[in-house]
C-alpha cells in the first residue's frame, strides 16, 4: 500500500438515517446488545439481519455468514453508517473476502478486534471510527454518546481530548492511525497493514500483561513502525496488570515510550474502558505530549 493521497470521510448522519448493525467478529451477549441497540435506535434507524445472533464457537456465526453480512453492509449505499455489535475475535479471517475497495460512503464504528478492519480501510484513505461496539455503547456515559452522535453529524472538530500522563514531551501532527495494540501487531507484514509514515499511532489493549506488552511493542520496533511515526497517543491498558508484580503496565509503556524518542502521552479515554471516547482514524490531529492533549484539526465527516 501506498500512503494516501487524500482522504476520503463519510457523509454525515441525521437523525433517522439508515445504519447497519453487523457481528463480523464474536459472539455478544445479547441483553447488552439490546441496551446498546436502544441508544441507537433512539437516534437512527438500525437495520440488522436475523442471523446476527448466531454463535459458532468463539465466533458470531461461520465465516461464511459474516463476510456476506458485512460485505452487504460495506457495499450498501442507502445506508449512512455500520455499528459493529461486539469485538473479539474473527475480522481477520474475512479480510480477503471483504471487497473493501468497493465500500460505499459509510461510517464504520467499531474498536477492538475491528482495528483488522479499520486498518486496511486506512491503507484505501478512508477515514473511519475507532468507537464503542453497540455492547460497549450502553455501558458509556451520556457524555460519550452525544460525542460519538457529534462526530457522525457535525464536519467541525470535535473537542480536544486530555490523557492522564506526559510520557515524552513534544508536539507533532500528523493522521490519527491505529487501533489495538496487539490486532495491529498480527497485520505487520500483511497486505492489510497500511503506510504508517509521518503518522500519529493510537494504540490501547485489554488483558496483556506488561511482559506481553513489551513482547508486542518490541515486535513492532523491530518492524521499524517506530522508524515511520510521528508521535504516540496511548489510550486505556485495561486489566494489564501483573499481580504482585513491583512494577505496573504504565511502568513498562513509559521505558518503552520513552526508548522510541517520539512525542508520547499516556490515559486518553479511548479504549476497553468507560469512558470510551470515539476518535476519527484519518483525520489530522495535533498532540501536545508534554500536557497530554489530543487536538482534532478536522471534523471526521463531510457535509
Amino acid at each position: 500500500m501506498k500512503a494516501p493521497v487524500r482522504w476520503l470521510k463519510p457523509p454525515l448522519l441525521r437523525p433517522r438515517d439508515t445504519v447497519h448493525i453487523v457481528a463480523p467478529a464474536g459472539p455478544f451477549d445479547p441483553p447488552t446488545f439490546e441496551v446498546g441497540l436502544g441508544v441507537l435506535a433512539q437516534r437512527y434507524s438500525p437495520v440488522y439481519q436475523p442471523d446476527l445472533y448466531e454463535a459458532w464457537r468463539y465466533l458470531a456465526g461461520p465465516d461464511s455468514r459474516r463476510a456476506a453480512e458485512l460485505t452487504r453492509a460495506l457495499t450498501d449505499s442507502n445506508a449512512r453508517a455500520i455499528f459493529c455489535a461486539r469485538g473479539g475475535y474473527g475480522v481477520m479471517r474475512l479480510l480477503p473476502s471483504l471487497p473493501l475497495a468497493d465500500m460505499a460512503p459509510t461510517a464504520l464504528v467499531g474498536f477492538s478486534d475491528l482495528t483488522a478492519l479499520h486498518l486496511p480501510l486506512q491503507g484505501l484513505g478512508r477515514v473511519t471510527i475507532h468507537g464503542p461496539v453497540v455492547t460497549h455503547l450502553g455501558k458509556q456515559p451520556a457524555a460519550v454518546q452525544e460525542y460519538l452522535f457529534r462526530l457522525l453529524e457535525s464536519p467541525e472538530p470535535p473537542p480536544p481530548l486530555e490523557g492522564k500522563a506526559s510520557y515524552v514531551p513534544g508536539v507533532v501532527e500528523g493522521p490519527l492511525l491505529g487501533g489495538n495494540l496487539s490486532v495491529l501487531s498480527r497485520l505487520v507484514g500483511t497486505p492489510y497493514m497500511p503506510p504508517l509514515d509521518g503518522a500519529l499511532l493510537l494504540l490501547e489493549d485489554v488483558g496483556e500483561a506488561p511482559y506481553r506488552l513489551d513482547r508486542i511493542w518490541t515486535h513492532l520496533r523491530l518492524a521499524g513502525v517506530f522508524d515511520k511515526v510521528r508521535g504516540i497517543v496511548l489510550g486505556d491498558f485495561t486489566g494489564c496488570e501483573q499481580k504482585d508484580a513491583p512494577y505496573s503496565s504504565a511502568d513498562v509503556l513509559r521505558s518503552l515510550a520513552e526508548e522510541t524518542g517520539l512525542p508520547c502521552a499516556a490515559g486518553f479515554p479511548i479504549g476497553h474502558g468507560i469512558p470510551n471516547y470515539p476518535v476519527a482514524l484519518g483525520t489530522q490531529v495535533r498532540l501536545d505530549a508534554g500536557v497530554a492533549r489530543l487536538t482534532f484539526l478536522e471534523g471526521a465527516v463531510q457535509a
